[in-house]
């Protein structure tokens, strides 16, 4: 479900399956104790296998970004399908983080 890479400035979290209330739940457990130990310069959310996201996803990235910004990081989120750029894209949460955009998949941005 996650696989978390750390160099000690960035922080790459590599999401996986289905992002809901209870899966939701989980990451965010889990990744609030990375950045309070870590405190990242910046937390890489990598959506390639996540298929799926409701709004509980959305609570997830916001949730984080707050915590970030806390430590004076940014959150940059890659690798997100179409559908589940929409999703960030509707939230208005794209104009609240920093994107990136892989050859085969579309961002929040576009």
């Amino acid at each position: 479900m996650l696989k978390i890479y750390n160099d000690g400035r960035r922080i790459t979290a590599a999401l996986d399956g289905d992002i809901d209330h209870h899966a939701a739940r989980e990451l965010r457990a889990a990744l609030d104790e990375v950045i309070a130990y870590s405190r990242p310069e910046v937390l890489i959310l990598d959506f390639e296998n996540v298929g799926f996201m409701d709004s509980s996803g959305i609570g997830l990235i916001l949730g984080r970004l707050k915590s970030v910004r806390a430590v004076g990081g940014e959150i940059l989120i890659k690798n997100a399908r179409r559908e589940i750029a929409e999703v960030i894209g509707l939230s208005g949460l794209s104009k609240l983080i920093i994107e990136t955009k892989s050859d085969t998949k579309q961002t929040a941005k576009n």
